[in-house]
């Protein structure tokens, strides 16, 4: 379960990463996500878990893979 948790904290860290390097605040990403400003300080902040449906819309609006949003390496 500790794995889990700092698995967690490294994908909260990739979205805030990429939104920044996007130029990206979070009422903007919040538009192109089609969420709320608070809900994407949730995320980031890890109070909210983040659903299949908004890691996705993430995932486009930064242009990259899913796995790569994820960290995920083979």
């Amino acid at each position: 379960m500790q794995d889990l948790k700092k698995y967690e904290v490294k994908i909260r860290n990739r979205i805030r990463k990429y939104r920044l390097q996007k130029g990206l605040s979070q009422e903007k990403l919040a538009e192109l996500v089609d969420s709320s400003r608070e809900h994407i300080n949730r995320m980031e902040s890890g109070k909210d878990n983040i659903s299949l449906m908004y890691f996705i819309r993430l995932a486009e609006v930064f242009e990259v893979s899913l796995d790569e949003l994820a960290g995920y390496k083979k």
